[in-house]
């Protein structure tokens, strides 16, 4: 399974993709972030992430994308930005007809570091261990392998569950 973890954001879009065979370890496959100028309207940077994104999905071929859910934040603002950047990705994701699977920032850190409330330097810390990166990745392309990872697992553990019932 070709899982692609995707962290949206207005100026900001973190992904990354791990390849989940049955039965078998993790393999990474790639990540990065796909950025606009801050500068510009929020329409065209959402714009321009989209393109971006388009071209992610269609060089990479996912299965499943897992992505972020929206929290509520203080300032309001910033959650409604981050609201649009998702519901961006998921109109583009929408558009190829992919799965989504949707987990919690607390669910992210808790399944990759053990702790719900982990730093953004702890979850890239161990992103690089379980994919086995030499080096960190920036802090959106380690949330976005962080939710490709969660993803993995919960499938894994749900095909564990289904195979004992069977």
């Amino acid at each position: 399974m070709r899982i692609l973890g995707i962290d949206p954001g207005s100026r900001v879009c973190g992904y990354g993709m791990v390849v989940a065979p049955p039965g078998g370890a993790l393999a990474y496959v790639e990540c990065g972030v796909l950025t606009a100028p801050e500068h510009r309207p929020a329409e065209a940077r959402l714009g321009e992430i989209a393109r971006g994104l388009v071209e992610v999905l269609d060089e990479l071929r996912p299965d499943v994308v897992a992505l972020e859910e929206v929290f509520a934040r203080v300032n309001m603002k910033s959650a409604l930005a981050l609201a649009q950047a998702r519901g961006m990705a998921l109109a583009v994701i929408g558009l190829r007809g992919l799965r989504v699977a949707s987990y919690t920032a607390p669910l992210v850190k808790k399944t990759v570091t053990g702790r719900g409330r982990a730093d953004k330097e702890q979850v890239a810390r161990m992103v690089a261990a379980l994919v086995g990166l030499r080096r960190p990745p920036r802090s959106d392309a380690a949330d976005a392998l962080a939710l490709a990872i969660t993803h993995a697992r919960a499938s894994h553990v749900a095909a564990m569950l289904a195979r004992g019932a069977a």
